[in-house]
C-alpha cells in the first residue's frame, strides 16, 4: 500500500525516461512509481491536486541560512535614500540597547542608495557610546563608528569607518558569536521562508569561517536546529576554507591541510551533510570589490583579491589533495583566472575526475575563459537575481563590452559547462521561480536588456534549479528528478511554467511544497 498517491496533475519529472506523469505514488518519503505503475494501487491519503503543475522540489545550490534569519529580525535601513533617515533607524536601535558598549547591528546598508559610504563620524553622531556595526548588504563590507575602530589594529585598512572583506572580519571578531540556540533559530527561520518558495534543498554557502561565520562551532547549530525539528528542507554545508589546518597525515595520504579528524565533503546524511570546501577568491560587485582584469567604469581600481594569489592558489590545491569538492568563490573575472588556474593545477597533481569542482557566482567570465571551465569541468553556480534586482547598477560599472558576460547562461550551456541556479540569499531575492524568470528573458527589474544572448529556455532555467543542483551537490542519485526511488521532494505550482508568458513565471504561486512526502502545511 502507497502511503499517498497525488494524482491530477501535471508533473514535469525533469526525467527524459518519463517527461511527464499524471499520478506519483510516494512510500516511505520516496517516490514509488508513477501513472499506470501507482493508478491502481491502494493508498492511506489520495490527494488531487486539482491540475497543479508539480516540479522537482527547487535546490538552491548557495545560499545563506543563518545570515538569512539574523537579517529578519535586525533593524534594516534598506530603501532609506537620506543620510539623515538612515541615522534615525540606528538611533532607535540604539535607544533599544540596555547600556553602553553594547553593539548594535543594523542589516541593510548600501551605500549605492545614499549616493555616498556612511563614515564613522556619521554614526558616532547617535551611537550614544555603542559599538555600532552596519552589515554590506553584500557580505563584503561594513561601516562601523569610532568606538569599534579604536578596537582595531592599527594596521587595519579603512575609509573613514568603511571595512572592506578581511578588514570586515577583523571586526566582527571583536564580537563573541552568537549562541547555538540563537543560530538554530535563525536557521529554521530561513528555513522555512525557502521551503514556502519551493526549495527543498539547499547548500548553505560558508560556515564558520572569517568573513560569513557566525561561530566556531556553527557546524553544530544546524544540528542543534535539526534535533529541535527546525529544520524543514535538506541542507548541505560548505567550510569556509580558512577552517583548514596543517595535520601530520600519513605520506601516502597526500594531505597537507585538513579541518579536525579529516572530515570532508561526503560525511552526514540525507538532511543534514558537509558539502564542499568553501574559497574566497574576491569580494563584490555592490561593494566594488570584486577582482577584474581593468578597472570598473568611472573608478580607478579593479577591486581586490582577498589575499596573494599565491596563498589563494595554495589553499585551493591542498583542499583538492585532502579530498573535498571545492566552491571556489569568484565573481571578477581576475578571481576567475586565479580559481581556475589552481583547479588545474590541483587536478594535475592528483587527477579526480569527479570533484565536480565549482565557480560560485561566476559573475564576469571573458570568452576566453569559458573554454577552461569546460576542459576542467567545473560547474558554473550563478545568481540569476543579482542582475534581475542590480542589472542597471551592475551594467554601468561594466561597461559596454563586459556588461553581456556577467552571469551568463547561453554560453555556459553552449561550452558544456554546467549552469546551475542559486540566490545567495539573504543578497538578492531568493525566489527560484523569479530567478527563471530573468535567465529566460534576461531583464532587470527596470526592464533593460542585460546580456540578452545568454538567455535560455525555461526548461534549461528549470533544469539549473533540479538536475543541475543536485548533481553539483553529489545529490543526483536522490534528488533533481521526479523518478522512481528518488525521494519525494517536490513543489505544487499554480501554473506551468513552460505554457505561461515569460513574464508571468515569477509570479506563479507556490502551492504546496513537499519534503521526503510530506507536505509543509500538513492537511487538517
Amino acid at each position: 500500500m502507497l502511503c499517498t498517491r497525488l494524482t491530477n496533475a501535471r508533473f514535469l519529472t525533469m526525467d527524459p525516461d518519463h517527461p511527464v506523469a499524471h499520478d506519483l505514488g510516494i512510500w516511505q518519503g520516496r517516490i514509488a512509481g508513477l501513472d499506470e505503475a501507482v493508478t491502481s494501487l491502494p493508498a492511506r491519503e489520495v490527494v488531487d491536486l486539482q491540475g497543479a503543475t508539480v516540479l522537482p522540489g527547487f535546490i538552491d545550490a548557495h545560499v545563506h541560512l543563518a545570515w538569512t534569519g539574523f537579517k529578519q529580525t535586525t533593524p534594516s535601513i534598506a530603501g532609506r535614500t537620506r543620510v539623515d533617515d538612515v541615522l534615525a533607524v540606528v538611533a532607535e536601535a540604539v535607544a533599544r540597547t540596555r547600556a553602553p558598549g553594547d553593539w548594535v547591528s543594523i542589516a541593510g546598508y548600501d551605500q549605492r542608495a545614499l549616493g555616498r559610504h556612511l563614515t564613522a563620524a556619521d554614526l558616532d553622531r547617535v551611537s550614544d557610546g555603542r559599538k555600532l556595526y552596519l552589515l554590506h548588504d553584500s557580505g563584503h563590507g561594513c561601516v562601523v563608528n569610532t568606538a569599534v575602530l579604536d578596537l582595531l589594529p592599527a594596521d587595519i585598512p579603512h575609509e573613514n569607518g568603511f571595512l572592506a572583506e578581511q578588514a570586515m572580519g577583523a571586526a566582527r571578531a571583536l564580537r563573541l558569536p552568537h549562541a547555538q540556540e540563537d543560530l538554530a533559530e535563525a536557521i529554521g527561520r530561513a528555513a522555512r521562508t525557502c521551503l514556502a518558495e519551493g526549495v527543498t534543498a539547499c547548500a548553505e554557502a560558508g560556515i564558520g569561517g572569517t568573513l560569513f561565520g557566525h561561530s566556531p562551532v556553527e557546524l553544530g547549530a544546524y544540528q542543534l536546529a535539526r534535533d529541535k525539528d527546525l529544520l524543514p528542507l535538506r541542507v548541505q554545508l560548505m567550510v569556509s576554507a580558512d577552517r583548514l589546518r596543517p595535520v601530520a597525515a600519513h605520506e601516502t595520504d597526500g594531505i597537507p591541510r585538513a579541518l579536525d579528524l579529516g572530515l570532508r565533503t561526503g560525511f552526514g546524511d540525507d538532511r543534514l551533510s558537509v558539502g564542499a570546501l568553501k574559497v574566497y577568491t574576491d569580494g563584490g560587485m555592490m561593494a566594488r570589490t570584486a577582482a577584474l582584469t581593468s578597472p570598473y567604469e568611472g573608478l580607478d581600481h579593479a577591486g581586490q583579491l582577498q589575499d596573494d594569489p599565491d596563498v589563494l592558489t595554495g589553499l585551493i590545491v591542498d583542499g583538492h589533495l585532502a579530498g573535498w569538492q571545492l566552491a571556489v568563490h569568484a565573481i571578477g573575472d581576475r578571481a576567475a583566472d586565479i580559481a581556475l588556474d589552481a583547479i588545474e593545477r590541483a587536478q594535475r597533481l592528483r587527477p579526480r575526475p569527479e570533484a565536480r569542482h565549482r565557480i560560485e557566482h561566476a559573475g564576469l567570465i571573458r570568452p576566453d575563459q569559458l573554454p577552461r571551465f569546460a576542459r576542467l569541468g567545473v560547474s558554473a553556480v550563478v545568481q540569476p537575481s543579482f542582475l534581475r534586482c542590480f542589472g542597471d547598477d551592475y551594467a554601468s560599472i561594466m561597461g559596454k563590452e563586459r556588461a553581456p558576460w556577467m552571469y551568463r547562461g547561453r554560453a555556459f550551456l553552449d561550452h558544456g559547462i554546467p549552469l546551475v541556479g542559486s540566490s545567495d540569499r539573504p543578497v538578492a531575492d531568493g525566489s527560484p521561480l523569479r530567478a527563471v524568470q530573468f535567465m529566460v528573458e534576461r531583464a532587470s527589474a527596470s526592464g533593460q536588456l542585460i546580456g540578452p544572448d545568454e538567455a535560455v529556455t525555461v526548461d534549461q532555467a528549470l533544469h539549473a534549479y533540479t538536475v543541475a543542483g543536485a548533481r553539483a551537490c553529489h545529490w543526483e542519485d536522490r534528488l533533481g528528478s521526479l523518478t522512481p526511488g528518488k525521494h519525494a521532494d517536490l513543489v505544487v505550482l499554480g501554473d506551468d511554467p513552460r505554457s505561461v508568458d515569460s513574464s508571468r513565471i515569477g509570479d506563479i504561486e507556490v502551492v504546496e511544497t513537499y519534503v521526503a512526502g510530506l507536505p509543509s502545511r500538513p492537511r487538517t
